[in-house]
């Protein structure tokens, strides 16, 4: 994934741009269209990387690259460059077998793709800290963590003309942590409330649908605040708000804090917050 608009995407190119690849380099895209081609692309990427490896060419594997997917970390051929590697947000009981295999089965899987890293690697980079825990002190040494705050950089506030600026994505793990109550609580309220990504169905809101980074960060410099879902604050949505000078609203049970600007993070609780005169104040 190579889009301006997806977080894979971004991640891509910041990471392209981050360790300074030459001009003449050449992407490969191998886009997720279903589930089921969203794992066979891992194996067609690491087959085209061989052929590249075989024909003396520098080969670099990007995203998509998850802790857990041992099988990428292990048939990479010798000197591949990793993108940032993913994975170890919050997960939800909601799916039974989705939390009993993050819960017991993933932990396995780290610490085969730990095993394979180091033998690889000397420097790995991880795109948020929240792995660290299942890492050794080893890997922890020779890791770099948070990549995404390498694209945070404040900008000049602007006068802002929306209340709320919300990202939306269908999503299995994060549908089970957006705050659905809380935002039909503000619609109901009357906020002038802004919805990009997928479509909500909730009267008062103004669905703005998938647009492009540009206009992306045109309402963002013009909203006051934003809701982060529960599963992720270091999503670049997050981050690109908070460079916006945009608060951010957060569940007060949210258990991985941020590193940067943390005066405009507002902790509430989502489940039982519907007081007017409360939110007002805040």
């Amino acid at each position: 994934d190579y889009s301006e608009t997806t977080g894979e995407g971004k991640l891509a190119r910041l990471f392209i741009k981050n360790i300074n690849l030459k001009k003449n380099f050449k992407i490969k895209l191998y886009q997720k269209k279903t589930v089921t081609y969203k794992y066979i692309s891992t194996i067609m990427g690491i087959i085209y990387c061989w052929g590249k490896y075989l024909n003396n060419k520098k080969v670099c594997y990007l995203n998509y690259l998850p802790l857990w997917n041992f099988f990428i970390f292990i048939f990479l051929p010798p000197k591949t460059i990793l993108g940032p590697i993913t994975g170890g947000a919050n997960f939800s009981n909601s799916n039974k077998l989705n939390y009993l295999m993050r819960k017991n089965i993933f932990p396995i899987f780290y610490k085969i793709s730990e095993f394979f890293l180091n033998l690889r690697s000397k420097n790995i980079i991880f795109f948020t800290d929240f792995l660290k825990k299942y890492l050794s002190k080893k890997t922890i040494k020779k890791s770099r963590f948070n990549f995404v705050l390498s694209c945070f950089s404040l900008k000049k506030k602007k006068t802002k003309k929306i209340d709320f600026l919300i990202y939306y994505r269908k999503h299995n793990n994060k549908e089970s942590f957006f705050p659905f109550n809380f935002v039909k609580t503000l619609a109901k309220l009357k906020f002038k409330i802004l919805i990009i990504g997928d479509k909500l169905n909730i009267p008062n809101l103004k669905n703005c649908g998938r647009i492009s980074k540009k206009q992306v960060s045109k309402l963002q410099s013009i909203a006051n605040y934003t809701v982060a879902s529960g599963e992720n604050l270091y999503s670049f949505f997050i981050i690109e708000c908070l460079s916006n000078n945009v608060k951010v609203f957060v569940d007060k049970n949210y258990k991985n804090g941020i590193k940067i600007y943390n005066k405009k993070i507002i902790k509430i609780n989502y489940k039982s917050f519907n007081n007017f005169k409360k939110l007002k104040k805040i």
